[in-house]
């Protein structure tokens, strides 16, 4: 968010929980003493017994709001309950003014990640269509999932084909590259362009049929069109169509004419709604007790351009108008200026509308107005919005409901199995990949409440030449001493100390590598595996991380010190998370073991070349792009490489073709 904050901390660190029994009418161990929260604005931070911040929140009056936690907490919303019996301390930030809240709630959200804070999740996979401007000859494709960095994204559309449709429409018109880096790359190899090039769907600037900047404004003229500025094409081609039936070149009228229709076949499939000066995103949602679906239809030039759902678990109890709020930051704090609308209509005014009218005017730097449509068009337009966001949770509950009960069902059975005294939360898998013992390496992957938790995988390059159950012994060494020495550094204390940070570092702001433990580790592997697991836990003295192996074959679980494995029944849930975890586990390891061999390869093939050290061979590389094409080229051409000179590149082309240099 644009902007910095200005404010003051004040902090409460709590004592850690007790073990107190939490039930209507008990005190929670670390409510703040009576008076000493402030009746300023400001921002609160929950943290669990490890420091991990697991809910932020923003309120006028920091007193009202965080009393209303400790007030009743038997008429708590069951996620609040739930929210508070993890938490084990509480502080808070005021701040200046509604506006500053806003930033800091967005900010501490995105960068501690809490688990119980309203997270917007896709309710399906949306395509976009993108145009790559960032390169030099821009391509036109479907993307889906981040968005990069010198792209512009029209939609999403709600399917490929969709895209698909229209861009072969539009390519009549505007030729644009639609091919890979690879297909671009060979037609300039050969010197012929693919089949888009011979029947005029392509300007092959493979091939130099135009010139880099001409090709760019076919691409800009297409991201115009798709903008929403399509009434100065269609004149502009209807134009050169009488021009051209004036003059009797009767062919080229027709192929314009067919342009002509190619372009307003395109604009058929977007429906005008609103008139063409209108440029807004229209939100309706839909929500039960528990949870909430968002819909936008995206509006530009009055034409419907795009249509996209979320689904959300309500933390708390909380209003249409604060549901929306958090939606509004969450999806344009960091949007584009020109990805911004002019309008934005919603179903419910956030509580601090004209704050975040203000914050989204300053991401545009161009007036945003947030309003409830009342009345005409836009007010029927936001109906329909609202019965597809109906639509929208009725199907995600009939999705959720299979999937929260599969992953509960899972989680229960591995913990009944492996004679758990609770559910495994948090489960980390390892598992070891090498290429007859050399590149070694190892993956940790992680998963929270059954999911997948990719921003803290991890990847170990092995020292050890051992063997598999060395390797473990030494990976599960040194993640947990890290785990130890980071708990150490940042303030794991007794319960009445209030100096430590937990395990967010105090520099960065961030959380640290390995700062939280899981409640159970699985490695790939049997006996020997898990036993070696569990050696390297008791060395450095943790006892409450339960330890398992999983080997392939069978399909076994295996714990340390036992000479018979647990067999889990095949339609076991529970066998199939823990399958899925350590398929998981062993992808990663995988992926990064091929990464370091493909490495040593390529600077291992040029290790025989005499006077050719590392910072000219990753010149070489880099310019050649693989071994292969650098031992096809001439000395000549090994020359235009800076800092190889004449000499040299003889010795390299000699000794690459296996002659004496």
């Amino acid at each position: 968010m644009p902007g910095k904050v200005r404010r003051v901390t004040l902090s409460v660190r709590a004592t850690r929980l007790l073990g107190v029994a939490r039930s209507a009418g008990n005190t929670l161990s670390f409510r703040p003493k009576p008076g000493s929260i402030p009746e300023s604005p400001g921002v609160y931070r929950f943290r669990d017994a490890h420091g991990r911040v697991i809910y932020v929140g923003k309120a006028k009056s920091l007193r009202q709001r965080l009393n209303s936690y400790f007030a009743d907490f038997a008429a708590l919303h069951p996620r609040t309950r739930s929210m508070l019996d993890n938490a084990a301390d509480v502080d808070w930030t005021v701040v200046g003014t509604e506006v500053e809240a806003l930033q800091l709630e967005y900010s501490w959200i995105k960068e501690f990640d809490p688990r119980f804070n309203v997270k917007y999740r896709d309710d399906k996979s949306y395509p976009y269509l993108a145009v790559t401007m960032g390169e030099d000859f821009p391509r036109v494709q479907v993307m889906r999932g981040a968005k990069r960095k010198g792209t512009r994204y029209f939609g999403p559309y709600s399917h490929a084909w969709a895209i698909r449709e229209t861009v072969d429409l539009l390519l009549r018109v505007f030729p644009v590259r639609t091919c890979s880096a690879g297909v671009f790359k060979r037609a300039g190899q050969i010197g012929r362009p693919c089949l888009l090039g011979y029947i005029d769907k392509c300007s092959a600037p493979c091939v130099g049929r135009v010139t880099p900047e001409e090709h760019r404004a076919l691409a800009e003229d297409f991201c115009d069109f798709m903008a929403g500025n399509t009434s100065r094409f269609i004149r502009r081609l209807e134009k050169e169509m009488r021009e051209a039936a004036g003059e009797q070149e009767y062919e080229r009228a027709a192929r314009l004419r067919d342009d002509v229709q190619a372009l307003q076949r395109a604009l058929e499939k977007q429906a005008v709604v609103l008139g063409e000066a209108t440029d807004a995103d229209v939100i309706a949602l839909a929500e039960d007790p528990l949870e909430a679906a968002i819909q936008v239809f995206y509006v530009r030039g009055g034409r419907i351009r795009g249509q996209r759902g979320w689904v959300v678990d309500k933390v708390e109890e909380t209003s249409p108008g604060a549901l929306v709020e958090q939606f509004l930051l969450q999806i344009y704090a960091e949007a584009s200026p020109d990805a911004m609308p002019r309008e934005v209509l919603v179903a419910a005014l956030p509580p601090d509308s004209e704050a975040v009218a203000e914050l989204l005017t300053e991401q545009r730097r161009a007036r945003v107005e947030v309003r409830v449509p009342q009345r005409g068009d836009k007010k029927a337009l936001m109906e329909t919005v609202e019965r597809n966001a109906k639509e929208s949770l009725a199907q995600h509950k009939i999705r959720r409901a299979s999937d929260l009960t599969t992953r509960s069902r899972a989680l229960q059975e591995i913990a009944d199995a492996l004679d758990l005294d609770q559910a495994p939360l948090r489960v980390e898998c390892y598992d070891v990949s090498h290429l007859q013992g050399e590149n070694v390496v190892a993956s940790m992957v992680v998963f929270e409440d059954g999911l997948a938790r990719k921003s803290e995988y991890r990847r170990f390059a092995v020292k050890t030449k051992e063997g598999d159950v060395a390797s473990i012994h030494e990976v599960i060494l040194r993640r947990f001493r890290r785990y130890l020495e980071e708990r150490s550094a940042t303030g794991e204390l007794a319960p009445d100390d209030d100096s430590g940070h937990g395990p967010i570092d105090p520099e960065t702001g961030k959380p640290r590598k390995f700062a939280y433990p899981p409640n159970l580790v699985v490695v790939d592997g049997a006996g020997p595996q898990a036993a070696a697991a569990q050696r390297a836990l008791d060395e450095l003295g943790i006892d409450d991380v339960a330890v398992c192996g999983l080997a392939k074959r069978l399909e076994e679980v295996w714990l340390p010190g036992d000479d018979q494995p647990v067999i889990m029944p095949r339609s076991s849930e529970g066998l199939y998370l823990l399958q899925r975890v350590r398929d998981e586990a062993h992808r990663f390891a995988i992926t990064y073991h091929r990464s370091k061999r493909s490495k040593t390869v390529k600077e291992s093939a040029l290790d025989n070349v005499p006077g050719l050290g590392p910072a000219r061979r990753q010149a070489l590389l880099k310019h050649f792009g693989s071994v292969k094409r650098l031992r096809e080229a001439t000395a000549e051409e090994i020359c235009e490489v800076p800092g190889i000179g004449p000499s040299i590149a003889e010795v390299i082309v000699s000794t690459l073709k296996g002659e004496s240099p």
